[in-house]
């Protein structure tokens, strides 16, 4: 489900005979890009082009690290020009930036190569002037791209409810307009964002940055809706996703994000399971809320959590978050775990649990004898007052564990 190479959307003519003027004007290079530091548009360069500049020229786009660099000066949250100072490590010149902005929303950033930081007052009085027009235009361009993307964005959320009756009517439309194929596969990812520090609409510049790539790949046809602290991708393919697939693209998602945002978002994932069509997306969808849900709570899962593969942690957790907490946790099991020596009999009773009650297979992943073993064991029943050789005992115990784990804390002592 490889993404296409994506670039921020190529500037338009007016835009480019806007950059060109103004290039000509100064003799130094201009060049536009979005509030993410990707690539609209750029002028021809007066000898002053650095390596950043000739990579992104060739690229489409920045570099990450040049992203993150740049971003990390603040830039999203600037309302006057100012300068980005160059970094020799990085090949970045020093370079004076104008944010773009329109009734006060941030469309882009305009940004002019200025080594010496000897831009005179007339200078950057043409500069500004432009940098009007320039915002102006990137406005009247985007009110037409909203235009036309939140009928899609309603169609999403329709197709992914609660009505059946909606449901039905917004798939039909969807096929109808040939927004998406009628393809027997489908999966919904969800994508979460902890409330952070960035400037208002930089996180869904940045949701909608990180995903718009995979509206169209190889493999899938996709619709995306964006909210401030949420976006919403479904995908329709003809043959069921791959794990892998589903997993690489994930990893790709996250990797913008984290470029793209501060780390106080800490973005997390949530796949849904793998549905039949459009008919079914809005259980896929359902799952990945719970797979969201997973990744938040599960540091094991490095943000990106699965639904076909969150196994007995899949049903708990459709507890509500108000009952998902301690109290939960089987009586038997915080007596062990208050005891002493209760981590490493925690470990004894995991790993033999997890070995569906093996003693030779248990003896062997822990790397101790089976006299060891069953002593452990044997302390383990005295303690918690269950027989290990009871199924039901053993389902109590390990649930206890599974709930433990998705706590993310110790458990309270006795």
């Amino acid at each position: 489900m490889a993404e296409r190479l994506y670039r921020a959307h190529v500037g338009s003519h007016a835009l480019q005979e806007l950059v060109e003027d103004l290039a000509a004007r100064l003799r130094r290079s201009v060049v536009i890009d979005d509030p993410l530091v990707r690539f609209i548009c750029s002028s021809r360069h007066f000898g002053d082009e650095d390596p950043v500049r000739i990579r992104s020229l060739l690229q489409g786009r920045a570099d990450a690290e040049i992203i993150r660099y740049v971003l990390d000066q603040g830039v999203a949250q600037w309302h006057k020009p100012g300068y980005i100072e160059g970094n020799a490590d990085l090949g970045l010149l020093t370079r004076y930036c104008v944010p773009l902005r329109r009734r006060g929303h941030l469309l882009g950033l305009l940004m002019v190569v200025s080594p010496d930081k000897a831009l005179t007052p007339s200078e950057t009085e043409a500069i500004d002037q432009v940098s009007a027009s320039v915002a102006a235009q990137m406005y009247a361009e985007q009110i037409e791209d909203d235009a036309e993307g939140s009928s899609a964005r309603e169609l999403l959320s329709g197709v992914l409810g609660e009505s059946p009756t909606a449901r039905a009517v917004a798939q039909q439309q969807i096929l109808d307009s040939g927004l998406l194929p009628d393809a027997p596969h489908a999966v919904v990812t969800v994508v979460q964002v902890a409330p952070s520090h960035e400037p208002p609409g930089q996180v869904e510049v940045a949701l909608r940055g990180a995903l718009e790539g995979f509206r169209r790949t190889r493999t899938a046809h996709g619709l995306v809706s964006v909210s401030p602290e949420r976006a919403v991708l479904l995908q329709v393919c003809e043959q069921a996703p791959a794990c892998d697939e589903l997993t690489a693209q994930s990893a790709r998602i996250v990797e913008a994000l984290d470029t793209y945002l501060d780390a106080s978002a800490a973005p997390v994932l949530g796949i849904g399971g793998r549905g039949a069509g459009l008919a079914d997306a809005w259980t896929s969808y359902g799952q990945a809320l719970v797979a969201a849900r997973a990744a938040r709570r599960m540091p094991e899962l490095k943000r990106v959590g699965d639904w076909e593969k969150l196994g007995e942690f899949a049903v708990l957790l459709q507890l509500p978050d108000h009952a998902l907490n301690e109290s939960l946790l089987p009586k038997p099991l915080r007596t062990l775990l208050g005891a002493t020596g209760g981590q490493r009999l925690e470990e004894t009773l995991r790993c033999f649990l997890e070995h569906a009650g093996s003693i030779p297979r248990t003896a062997e992943a822990l790397q101790i004898h089976r006299t060891s073993l069953y002593y452990r064991l044997r302390q383990i029943q005295e303690i918690t007052g269950l027989d290990l050789d009871h199924g039901a005992d053993r389902l109590v115990l390990h649930l206890g564990l599974r709930v433990r784990d998705l706590l993310g804390s110790p458990a309270p002592t006795e």
